[in-house]
């Protein structure tokens, strides 16, 4: 199991960003993986916002080496599967319209009040798929709460950019039959993310993403800062 990292310029610009050897349910391995994005030079004082799967380790590591301010959006799309996957086929349409209606909402009041009506209605029938839409709701309504709308919206609303350069890399090394250690399958996966980049064109709606940075940015200087408490705690559970 690989995992990469794409990050997208305030030009829209896409960036293979690093590739790492593990799962991103494996917290130690999806902490180095951002710790060593900050060691090759990633600024954390500048706003950034995390796109990101289902994941619980990788939002703990963001957490952890980020802070509690840092903008994170949950993909819908593996909110989406995620839920279907504990109904039965009779009542995923229905569920999956609701779904499609909240984030589809420009008004992110309206949208986080029709998501939780919808898992108030699923506990009761089938509690696993409200207990797995309550999971991150919040976060997979960032980018409305952000006030982004149209092309630019539908781009980061999922991990989608993301996995279409992960879909190039396996298409470069589809013939391989044989893989005799994990350096090998970083060397094809980093040979893939590099041919996939020969191919990149700006993000659909990049001309909103200056509107998105200074929204980011207001979203940092208005939040309350951590108490001295909270961040030495913090610190701790970092050196331990």
């Amino acid at each position: 199991m690989m995992i990469v990292a794409l990050g997208i310029t305030t030009e829209g610009v896409k960036v293979p960003l690093g590739l790492w050897e593990g799962d991103t349910e494996n917290a130690t391995v999806v902490k180095a993986l951002l710790s060593d994005l900050l060691d090759r030079g990633l600024d954390p004082a500048q706003g950034m916002l995390f796109v990101i799967d289902g994941s619980k380790a990788l939002r703990k590591a963001i957490r952890s080496v980020f802070g509690e301010r840092v903008a994170v959006q949950r993909c819908v799309r593996h909110k989406e599967r995620n839920v279907m996957d504990h109904l039965p086929e009779s009542d995923r349409p229905a569920v999956k319209a609701r779904l499609c209606r909240a984030w589809g909402e420009t008004d992110h009041r309206r949208a986080l009040e029709q998501l939780k009506r919808l898992a108030c209605d699923l506990e009761r029938t089938h509690p696993g798929a409200a207990g797995s839409l309550r999971e991150g709701m919040e976060e997979t309504l960032t980018v409305i709460r952000l006030g982004i709308k149209g092309k630019l919206r539908r781009t980061l609303e999922s991990t989608n950019p993301c996995e279409s350069m992960i879909d190039c890399a396996r298409t470069t090394h589809r013939n391989v039959k044989r893989w005799r250690d994990g350096e090998m399958a970083m060397r094809w996966t980093a040979a893939g993310m590099l041919e996939a980049e020969k191919q990149f064109r700006k993000v659909i709606g990049y001309t909103q993403l200056p509107q998105l940075a200074i929204a980011i940015e207001r979203q940092l200087t208005t939040l309350p800062q951590p108490d001295a408490v909270q961040t030495e705690e913090a610190a701790i559970v970092a050196a331990a």
